[in-house]
């Protein structure tokens, strides 16, 4: 919501909006750009009465205080979903979907398209991307959207149709499948189905950018009838990525088509995941007509994004770090790439699941996740405001399954708790990481 409101600022409109008491990491960029929000989600807010209101699937939804006191008073209402599209109108798309890497790919495509003065517009779901200093803008003179395609449902228990399904991207990029959500998806074969039936959208003139690393992706293109470029290390793919090496705080990579092109690509980010996201911008890139050098030179200026592997500070000779990771694939891939990262240095990841249903039913797979940690912390689950059973999933059962796998895990509960185990724990020389999609980035003020 943050960088769609960037945007309509841009646009020249005035934007306010309503938000819960918790500091967000999206406060910062909005005190910057003047746009003002009021605390709590209640029909007072609307005083006096907007043009429109645009609401996200949080917080009731469609059925909050505000969208319904809208409609009472003729004010139209319409979801983020909804309202992505309208700010696309007129310009070519650019769609990023998948479980995890979204923010990332979208990021560097707006920083490469940015560095070679394309004007690109872009609403990406995040704090802040560096170096472009801001997660959403509107450039009139550019003709390229890019946004983030998320599957979750628009208004969930009113309309569960998948967010993506507004869009029509003229190139879509699709990083991984897994199944997520299980409060909208309950199979991954119903995960599988919304991808497919939104990748074929994609036009004549468009591209769907897949990486086929991934089984589910593989099984979803199988005779798709739409353009198509995958990327990925499998022998397979379009574009391979061959020669991965780490050192000196640099990731290297070569990345070679089937028709030739041979490029050595550097980032100065870490991680294999990383090194895929970089891979798609790279192929989106050459597809949009981009020189293969220019978009070399903005993958490397690209410096990241909040809360993807965002060095937060250094106390005492300890490193903390700070992730978005909340799926087991992310969190699995995060830590690999910590450990290649930081060779020789305690990892300690801090974790707080996100969802009871996520919890309870990827249970299993996030036991097995921290296996590139040295320690681990399990903070209670940060529930969401639509759910209101437990399902009978708890922090303190799964820090049980994990020590299958990794003995030393430990349950260590809220904030203050969390806070005295590391700082019970923690030694010079080791690296931190939080995790989690809740309100965990909270323990770095004390922590720093």
């Amino acid at each position: 919501m943050t960088s769609l409101a960037l945007c309509l600022k841009d646009l020249g409109i005035e934007v306010t909006g309503s938000d819960t008491e918790e500091i967000f990491v999206t406060d910062e960029i909005l005190a910057q750009r003047k746009i003002p929000w009021k605390v709590g989600i209640k029909a007072e807010n609307l005083s006096p009465l907007p043009d429109l209101v645009i609401t996200t699937g949080a917080h009731g939804g469609l059925e909050n205080p505000e969208a319904i006191y809208a409609k009472e008073k003729k004010v139209p209402v319409i979801t983020h979903a909804e309202a992505l599209p309208l700010i696309a109108e007129g310009k070519d798309t650019i769609a990023v979907c998948g479980v995890g890497g979204k923010t990332t790919t979208a990021s560097m495509l707006a920083v490469v398209l940015d560095s070679v003065n394309f004007h690109p517009s872009f609403a990406i779901g995040v704090g802040n991307i560096f170096p472009v200093q801001t997660p959403g803008r509107y450039d009139k003179k550019g003709r390229h959207f890019i946004c983030e395609a998320d599957e979750f449902a628009v208004s969930p228990g009113i309309d569960n149709r998948p967010r993506f399904s507004f869009l029509s991207p003229k190139v879509l990029i699709v990083t991984n499948i897994e199944h997520d959500h299980p409060d909208i998806y309950p199979t991954i074969a119903d995960t599988k189905r919304a991808f497919r039936n939104f990748f074929e959208k994609i036009s004549p003139d468009g591209l769907l950018v897949a990486c086929i690393d991934n089984p589910n992706v593989r099984s979803v293109i199988d005779g798709l009838k739409v353009p198509l470029a995958t990327y990925g290390t499998d022998a397979k793919a379009d574009w391979q990525i061959t020669d991965v090496s780490v050192r000196n705080g640099r990731s290297q990579f070569v990345l070679e088509s089937k028709s030739g092109v041979v490029e050595d690509i550097n980032l100065k980010v870490p991680g294999q995941y990383n090194i895929l996201n970089a891979a798609a911008a790279f192929v989106t890139a050459h597809f949009l007509g981009l020189h293969n050098g220019k978009t070399k030179d903005g993958l490397e200026s690209y410096l990241g994004c909040r809360r993807r592997f965002e060095k937060i500070g250094e106390k005492n000779g300890i490193l903390i770090y700070d992730d978005y990771a909340h799926h087991p694939k992310e969190i699995a891939s995060v830590l690999g790439a910590a450990k290649q990262w930081f060779p020789g240095k305690r990892i300690i990841a801090v974790f707080q699941p996100h969802t009871y249903s996520r919890t309870k039913a990827l249970f299993e797979e996030f036991a097995g996740a921290f296996s590139d940690a040295d320690t681990v912390a399990f903070m209670d689950i940060y529930s969401s405001a639509r759910e209101k059973d437990t399902l009978g999933v708890t922090s303190e059962k799964l820090t049980v399954e994990t020590k299958k796998y990794r003995p030393d895990a430990n349950y260590t509960g809220g904030h203050a708790e969390t806070l005295r185990w590391i700082k019970g724990n923690a030694k010079p020389g080791d690296v931190i990481f939080t995790l989690g999609a809740g309100d965990i980035f909270h323990l770095h003020k004390e922590l720093v």
